[in-house]
């Protein structure tokens, strides 16, 4: 019997580990070329190969998704005009694809018509080369994009290590393009989502700032942010700016359209809690409904945060007002909220 295929997935993951190990990232950018004709693809392997690049080839449109999908090379040169599947839908598919959506795209043509070159632009290229091809001339448009697109990956790395996750998202359709590592997992906890799909709560606001942004856009008053609260940790997202370059059509759309960069930022409040809990003397309970009586919740409301009942809410709370000496929870939110503010001026009751 013939033995099972490992499903798609997981076969891409295994491809993409051999391929890691097998490109030297840390020293080359790597570069798929995607052309049917053979004498095409050697001489811009030669060339690029002794410029220093990490080359890999692919002669029709499935073998450049495949090839691209498993290396995520840092830029595409394409043709445009292939057999089957031409240049021009590889492109949209690859933008379509979150993991390869930030990868940009310069194609080749002969065509030179402006019809042909817009549709280039509009399936999602950053630049195009006419052919018969110059190597010279490739090297230096790659030069340009390579250098744009390996300062953002840098920056956005940057933001994931700070804190700082984000996405950009096309308001057009609502599609999620890109996302950094601690994006995804942000989003799949809060929401339960994965790309592309952009949960409805964060594309409802999105859609609110872009119409607030044109609104006031004389003003120049940033948009107001989103904030979703999970227990005593929240996720603020803030609108960045309208993109479109190597994350989008190439021209950024039309106004309040196009795609739009979007930054995250997870906060905890268990820093406020221990706080509450040490300067009041208070169990670990009893600190956890306080914070709850600082943010406006009712006791059926916390039991249910807490997993206890309204009825043993009841009774942490009368022990709290012992312990702070107040008859109220009007009394103690106030109380609290004075000492939070000593100890953590950012906090948001």
């Amino acid at each position: 019997m013939k033995p099972c295929s490992p499903p798609q997935s997981l076969s891409q993951a295994l491809e993409r580990a051999r391929l890691d190990g097998a490109l030297d990232r840390a020293n080359n950018d790597v570069v798929l070329i995607v052309d049917d004709v053979p004498d095409n693809l050697s001489v811009l392997h030669d060339a690029l190969d002794e410029s220093g690049y990490t080359v890999l080839v692919a002669t029709h449109g499935e073998a450049a998704l495949q090839r691209a999908a498993q290396a995520l090379p840092d830029i595409v040169l394409l043709d445009a005009m292939m057999p089957g599947m031409d240049g021009f839908e590889v492109a949209r598919r690859l933008k379509a694809m979150p993991q390869t959506a930030h990868i940009p795209i310069i194609f080749m043509t002969g065509l030179t018509e402006t019809e042909y070159l817009v549709a280039a632009l509009e399936a999602g290229g950053v630049d195009y080369v006419t052919k018969p091809i110059k190597p010279k001339e490739v090297l230096a448009r790659m030069g340009v994009h390579l250098q744009g697109a390996r300062e953002k990956r840098q920056a956005r790395s940057a933001l994931d290590a700070f804190g700082y996750a984000s996405i950009t998202v096309r308001a057009d359709d609502g599609r999620l393009m890109w996302q950094t590592p601690l994006a995804r997992d942000l989003l799949l906890r809060y929401y339960g989502t994965t790309a592309p799909e952009t949960p409805e709560p964060v594309l409802s606001w999105l859609h609110r700032c872009i119409e607030y942004s044109m609104a006031d856009a004389a003003v120049q008053v940033e948009p107001p942010r989103l904030h979703v609260e999970q227990g005593p940790k929240r996720l603020t997202f803030r609108l960045h700016q309208q993109t479109g370059d190597e994350d989008g059509s190439g021209e950024g759309g039309s106004e309040g359209g196009g795609d739009w960069l979007i930054i995250m930022q997870e906060v905890s409040d268990e820093s406020v809690i221990e706080a509450m809990q040490l300067s009041f003397k208070l169990t670990a309970r009893e600190a956890e409904v306080l914070y709850w009586v600082v943010k406006g919740k009712i006791n059926r409301d916390i039991g249910d945060i807490l997993g206890t009942s309204p009825m043993t809410v009841k009774k942490h709370l009368e022990r709290v007002f012992a312990k702070l000496g107040v008859e109220t929870r009007t009394a103690a939110a106030g109380m609290a909220m004075s000492r939070i503010r000593q100890l953590h001026p950012q906090f948001e009751g």
